[in-house]
C-alpha cells in the first residue's frame, strides 16, 4: 500500500470515516480537457484484495441516497485518503450500515 497518499493515519479500517481525494477529468465543450480533484467523503464499510489490487468501499448518504462507490487504493485515480474521525466497531464488512431503516439505529462511538 501507497503510505504517500494516507494522511494522518497508518493504515485503513472499516468504521473510518475518511475524505478521498479523486482526479476528474472533464472535457469542456471546445475539447480541452483539464482535471480537477474531487473529494467524496465516506465511511469505510469494507477493505478488499491484497498487495496492489487492495481496494476500498466507501458510503456516503447524499440528498437521502446511499453512494457506494469501490476505489482500487494504488490507483492514479485516487490522489490522497485523509482520515476524518474512526468509530468503534467489531466487524471487518460494515454491510448492516446499508440497511439502516431495517433496524440499525444506534449511533457508532468514536474513538
Amino acid at each position: 500500500m501507497s503510505e504517500s497518499k494516507l494522511v494522518g493515519m497508518t493504515e485503513l479500517q472499516a468504521g473510518q470515516t475518511v475524505k478521498l481525494h479523486e482526479r476528474i477529468k472533464d472535457v469542456s465543450p471546445k475539447g480541452e480537457e483539464r482535471e480537477r480533484i474531487q473529494v467524496f467523503e465516506g465511511m469505510i464499510l469494507a477493505l478488499g484484495g491484497k498487495g496492489v489490487s487492495r481496494t476500498i468501499t466507501v458510503r456516503k448518504v447524499s440528498d437521502g441516497i446511499g453512494v457506494e462507490k469501490i476505489y482500487p487504493i494504488n490507483s492514479p485515480v485516487v490522489s490522497k485518503i485523509e482520515l476524518v474521525k474512526t468509530a468503534k466497531v467489531r466487524q471487518a464488512k460494515l454491510g448492516f450500515l446499508k440497511k439502516a431503516k431495517l433496524g440499525f439505529k444506534r449511533a457508532l462511538k468514536e474513538t
